[in-house]
């Protein structure tokens, strides 16, 4: 779904989760508030992804949308019922001058 489209879905949706599946690198340049963070290129990610309720709805995104669309089809084959993504991922909703987070210095 396009950014505007994205974002109200994650304003609207009370028990949504967001799911940024970028490596930590990436993150380190900003995400979405209140994402959780699963790279997509590591091995834990199938891991990962069992330990969610396959009840809820997932809003998933990356850096450009190809990882979050790949990310969103092995969770629908594990059973996932209502997973969305992202189109055009961070760098299409940083285009829309839509808000990101950045991580806290430590």
């Amino acid at each position: 779904m396009k950014p505007l489209a994205f974002q109200a879905k994650i304003n609207n949706t009370a028990d949504a989760v967001l799911l940024d599946v970028r490596t930590p690198e990436e993150v380190k340049d900003g995400y979405l508030k209140g994402a959780l963070n699963f790279d997509f290129k590591s091995p834990q990610f199938s891991i990962l992804i069992e330990g969610l309720d396959k009840e809820k709805p997932y809003l998933v995104y990356c850096a450009s949308g190809i990882r979050s669309g790949k990310a969103a089809d092995l969770m629908r084959e594990k059973g996932f019922k209502n997973v969305y993504t992202l189109e055009g991922g961070l760098n299409a909703w940083r285009n829309e001058k839509l808000e990101t987070d950045l991580p806290q210095a430590n």
